[in-house]
């Protein structure tokens, strides 16, 4: 058996939800991806019209970048630690990704790293909240404000994350949500658009569905006597709607969603314990006073070498262990010179420990015994 970094938590009432969706005869997008739109609306404490789903995260950014008039000539800075779809959609619109360093230790850039890497071709900022800590988002957004940026949030790791009561995510002009196998709250795959214009999140849900003008024959019936097959076509674009599968998955994942993050805080908080006192060992940053973290990643930092090392023991011993997410402006394809210490710094030393609401106390025990372990003999030499 290994203990994995990441798993999801399904069970009876998830497939109860699916079953439910299956004796309807209806299995596209529908009246459950409408309540899972509603729900996360209520979530987030926006409005439902600035909403909308996707099959997944990368799409949802990918449309957030046509929405902004992303294109040829345009720069979009990111932190070089991003998920490599973050960039692929900036890169993808023909824009250029100017990547920022990040804090070494929280993963996140400061709202100075990003202010270093703003050209005068820089149209938006699409910033990630590493492992659900909010990071500078509130400065961050008062910068993009003053220079006429546009700000786009990638909250894929920031499902419940806030600062004093505002959910990361909303802070900006667009953000982004991943319910993917992987993430917290899951709904197989999937993801979520917030616009803070409701006009662009109207034409938001054209995008997602072939630029079409309305989604069915049956919304056109409602309202035309005959002919309601006929298309009326508004962009040329592609097909990236959620279904009600998904989306019932989701909305009973939502509900579940408190317990999920108790857990997890209840994890983390045994992990910092046992950890605090181990040589050699840094564990993650406290948070600022005000800002709530989803606790989507917990890392360690260890010293380059070392931790290739205890990653390696700890596979042996069925503990499985990442680095997400390795800096994009060493990836060839990106063509960056941009030099980053400390992201550098962080990729040689971050090993991100399995951290999901399904492990048991005996399950983190044995991480933090077999962690201890490894680093005793990687000291010894």
């Amino acid at each position: 058996m290994v203990i994995n970094v990441f798993q999801p938590s399904l069970g009876e009432e998830e497939l109860a939800a699916v079953r439910e969706v299956f004796a309807t005869g209806w299995i596209g997008r529908g009246s459950r991806v409408d309540a899972f739109e509603a729900a996360f609306a209520a979530h987030l404490g926006v409005g439902r019209e600035q909403l909308t789903s996707t099959n997944s995260c990368t799409e949802a950014t990918f449309t957030a970048m046509t929405l902004a008039g992303v294109g040829p000539g345009d720069d979009v800075v990111i932190p070089t630690v991003s998920f490599v779809g973050a960039a692929n959609a900036i890169a993808a619109h023909g824009a250029r990704p100017v990547f920022c360093d990040v804090d070494p230790h929280g993963l996140n850039p400061t709202v100075a790293d990003v202010e270093r890497a703003l050209t005068p071709a820089t149209r938006a900022v699409l910033l990630l909240h590493y492992g659900g800590y909010p990071g500078d988002i509130a400065e961050i957004a008062r910068l993009c404000a003053e220079r006429g940026v546009l700000l786009v949030e990638d909250a894929a790791n920031a499902v419940a994350s806030s600062v004093h009561g505002r959910a990361c995510g909303v802070f900006g002009d667009f953000g982004v949500w991943s319910f993917d196998h992987g993430k917290i709250a899951v709904a197989v795959d999937g993801g979520m658009l917030y616009t803070r214009d409701p006009d662009l999140a109207r034409r938001a849900a054209k995008l997602v569905y072939f630029g079409l003008e309305e989604r069915s024959g049956h919304q056109r019936a409602a309202r035309a006597a005959d002919r309601w097959w006929e298309i009326e076509v508004s962009s040329f674009s592609r097909r990236s709607v959620m279904n009600d599968v998904l989306a019932a998955i989701g909305c009973v994942q939502l509900r579940r969603l408190p317990d999920f993050l108790a857990r997890r805080a209840e994890v983390v908080a045994r992990y910092d314990a046992a950890l605090a006192d181990v040589p050699g060992l840094r564990t993650p940053p406290p948070l600022p006073a005000g800002h709530r973290t989803s606790h989507y990643f917990y890392w360690v930092q260890l010293d380059p070498g070392v931790r290739d090392e205890v990653a390696a023991d700890l596979y042996r011993a069925g503990i499985y262990t990442t680095f997400r997410y390795p800096p994009l402006h060493r990836v060839p394809l990106y063509r960056s010179a941009a030099v980053l210490p400390g992201a550098d710094r962080a990729a040689e030393r971050t090993l991100n420990l399995p951290l999901h609401q399904s492990l048991s106390d005996d399950d983190v025990d044995l991480v933090v015994s077999e962690l201890r372990a490894s680093l005793r003999r990687v000291m010894r030499g």
